[in-house]
């Protein structure tokens, strides 16, 4: 059997791992559970000028000052009404917090390595850079973002910077 590098990488390093689940839309999508740092209702948020039009705008957590990514406008998916399921994913990622917007979430869910398979090279929505694969979980499919590589992107750095100078 002959294994892409891409496949030996999601064999061993989503042996068991744990993803949060989260909807946009009718589509359910997996993050790594490790990355969350809370979950919060949304709230306003305050707009920065001239910032990509993905990111909602920042808000303020317990001090610092967090960019808050709409992932519907991210994915190019049609805009929805907040509603009281609308929820922030607030993420660690490493140096960076980051806050996304999405339409839900439902629940945490472990998948091996057997049960995730490798991403299309073709995808609608989202550049499969982006993707760890799709995990298949009974009659559930789950599109299994790689949220630190979406999210450390230059126009966060951008809004980080353009944050910076504003405080």
């Amino acid at each position: 059997m002959n294994f892409s590098n891409s496949e030996k990488e999601l064999t061993s390093d989503n042996h068991g791992q744990e993803y949060l689940v989260f909807r946009l839309g009718s589509e359910e999508y997996g993050i790594e559970i490790l990355k969350v740092q809370e979950i919060r209702g949304y709230d306003r948020v305050t707009r920065i000028a001239n910032t990509p039009n993905f990111i909602a705008g920042v808000t303020n957590l317990r001090g610092a000052i967090v960019p808050i990514v709409d992932l519907r406008v991210k994915f190019q998916l049609p805009f929805a009404e907040f509603n009281e399921n609308t929820v922030v994913i607030v993420l660690n990622l490493g140096a960076r917090i980051v806050g996304i917007v999405v339409d839900g979430v439902s629940d945490v869910l472990s998948l091996n390595a057997e049960q995730i398979k490798p991403a299309p090279d073709f995808t609608v929505t989202l550049s499969s850079e982006y993707l760890l694969g799709l995990g298949a979980l009974d009659d559930r499919m789950l599109i299994l973002v790689d949220i630190e590589k979406l999210l450390n992107s230059e126009e966060i750095e951008l809004v980080e910077k353009t944050v910076d100078l504003a405080s």
